[in-house]
């Protein structure tokens, strides 16, 4: 009997508790350097500033045309490139580079939530262009162009090397559109 009631006891004891609490849900927080930017000069007829957390630009990749040429931007601690594409305007291909740039963001509408679209133009350094940010789960967060009109054609695509899922590659794409913007705001031609 002493055992029953020493057991009664004990339950009573641990039973009653105060009710369980749910914990509030973790966020995860990823800080990034304030970015810092350095000069990059190529072979090809334009330079641009990157942020010096990616790595160094060094090699020119012929496009399977040939008649482009591309620069990777790689950012190995964000999982992250953008790729650079340089055309060559002449007088009868700058419409179609256009809506070849334009449509290559307009794919990605079967898996993005929505695509903004900002403006750019800068008329003392003669660039002009778009800057796309595409939400959503799509392959790519950030796509842009620019180009003088005359001579020259930059697209630029932002791609992770990781399944399009848009809440966790959300703070890295953020870090990276204003590193994109930069590198449109400091193309410079050559010529």
């Amino acid at each position: 009997m002493q055992k029953l009631g020493l057991l009664v006891i004990v339950l009573i004891c641990v039973a009653c508790g105060s009710d369980p609490i749910p914990k509030p849900k973790g966020m995860l927080r990823l800080d990034y350097p304030n970015p810092k930017y350095t000069q990059v000069t190529t072979q090809l007829p334009f330079t641009f500033e990157r942020n010096v957390i990616s790595d160094p630009v060094s090699e020119l990749k012929i496009a399977r045309d040939e008649k482009s040429v591309g620069i990777d931007v790689t950012y190995p601690g964000l999982k992250g490139t953008i790729f650079l594409t340089y055309k060559k305007v002449d007088e009868t291909n700058l419409e179609a580079l256009l809506v070849d740039a334009q449509n290559m963001t307009l794919k990605h509408t079967q898996k993005a939530d929505e695509i903004e679209g900002n403006l750019y133009e800068n008329p003392a350094d003669r660039v002009y262009g778009m800057f796309y940010e595409v939400g959503g789960n799509a392959a790519s967060q950030s796509q842009f162009y620019v180009t003088d009109s005359i001579n020259h054609f930059i697209t630029g695509s932002l791609y992770f090397y990781a399944k399009p899922n848009y809440d966790s590659i959300l703070p890295a794409a953020h870090y990276l559109k204003r590193d994109i913007q930069h590198l449109m705001e400091t193309i410079t031609w050559k010529e």
